[in-house]
């Protein structure tokens, strides 16, 4: 008989109560994918881990297999997550990140490229916060699920722009920039192009780096807030539904 035990490791992605005392965990586990299951008596003041379950823990979690919903049996923390809850940026960011997960993966599809990018972006949440880790993060997900931005020629007609020029509106729709002809979609600057394909080309960390230094960052903010803007629009283009994380940035941005 086959055993309905099995251990993984994992990362919280949200949890929601039931009942009057259990919690509803999903996990993105290494091995088996989005995992929804009930950790039981947790809301429990003497409960063993409940205080463990927060979103973003990474934790190494024993499960028993159930019919609707997985049993949490053991927990084990592997890294938590005090450093990013105690700054109100650092954990919208790290809403944004769990809820674009959520939304993409579906259940029980093991994703272990998914998996990795996720603690990527968990530790550069830990270690370098910048308001381009979301962005960055969304465009990553989405080059990996193969829809990769066209940033290299008009997405309508296939046009490539004269040497030194630069295509200067983006349509979510088409997936990509569109020329003169084909005007259609947003305006959006050379700068933010650059940084796109500085991020989707393997530049990341440089990126990062100039927006999150010990002195000031050296990337413009509107700069990085078009890329994201852009980000966000494609996503929901892509999943067909709203990110809901994105009201959080919009009412605290001292920008809006």
């Amino acid at each position: 008989m086959t055993s309905r035990l099995y251990r993984d490791r994992g990362i919280v992605l949200r949890t929601y109560k039931s009942g009057e005392a259990d919690r509803v965990v999903v996990f993105l586990t290494e091995n088996n994918g989005k995992v929804r299951s009930i950790a039981k008596g947790v809301r429990k003041t003497r409960s063993k881990f409940g205080g463990r379950l927060e979103p973003l823990s990474l934790l190494d979690v024993q499960f028993h297999r159930g019919r609707d919903l997985d049993i949490v049996n053991q927990v084990e923390t592997v890294d938590s997550t005090h450093n990013v809850f105690g700054d109100l940026d650092s954990m919208t960011e790290a809403i944004a990140v769990l809820e674009a997960v959520d939304q993409l993966v579906p259940d029980r599809e093991p994703v272990p490229h998914m998996f990795r990018m996720l603690v990527g972006a968990r530790r550069t949440l830990l270690t370098r916060p910048s308001p381009l880790v979301v962005p960055a993060f969304l465009w990553k997900l989405l080059a990996s699920e193969g829809v990769h931005p066209v940033l290299d020629r008009c997405s309508v007609c296939d046009e490539v722009p004269e040497a030194g020029a630069e295509f200067g509106t983006f349509d979510v729709r088409h997936g990509g920039v569109t020329c003169s002809a084909c005007r259609a979609g947003i305006p959006v600057s050379r700068a933010a192009l650059d940084l796109m394909r500085e991020v989707l080309g393997g530049g990341l960390g440089d990126a990062l780096d100039r927006a999150f230094h010990p002195e000031g960052q050296t990337l413009d903010d509107p700069v990085i807030n078009e890329v994201s803007g852009l980000a966000t629009k494609a996503f929901e283009h892509h999943v067909e539904r709203r990110l809901r994380s994105v009201s959080i940035f919009e009412r605290h941005d001292p920008g809006s």
